[in-house]
């Protein structure tokens, strides 16, 4: 796979470049990307996925979210609605399907011979 950003090869599976770090946008298959859905993830969940869901939604990195949450849960006046906003988020946001998993192409098992001679 080649990166949209600095046009380096990087392994077909890889999210981010590991050149330049940018998000790669292209699925696995090549085909482009359906229309992005506000679901909790899967994935990357620590507590219920909505801060993994809301950084997979906005492309950036789920610990910025979940940092972000942590410091409106500790600072005095938005300590309720942010709460409560993760909790409506918890039950409001739908759970993303679990991403399949297609069997990896194994390498050929190379048996050495057993009559070899010294």
């Amino acid at each position: 796979m080649i990166c949209s950003h600095c046009q380096r090869d990087i392994a077909d599976y890889s999210n981010y470049c590991s050149w330049c770090g940018a998000r790669q946008e292209a699925s696995v298959t090549g085909q482009t990307p359906a229309a992005k859905r506000f679901m909790r993830s899967s994935t990357d969940c620590k507590i219920a996925g909505v801060c993994g869901g809301v950084a997979e939604y906005f492309g950036i990195d789920s610990t910025l979210v979940r940092l972000g949450w942590v410091l409106a849960v500790l600072l005095p006046i938005p300590l309720v609605p942010a709460t409560l906003g993760y909790i409506v988020a918890w039950i409001v946001m739908p759970k993303a399907p679990l991403p399949s998993t297609a069997p990896a192409q194994q390498p050929p098992v190379v048996i050495p011979n057993s009559t070899q001679t010294a």
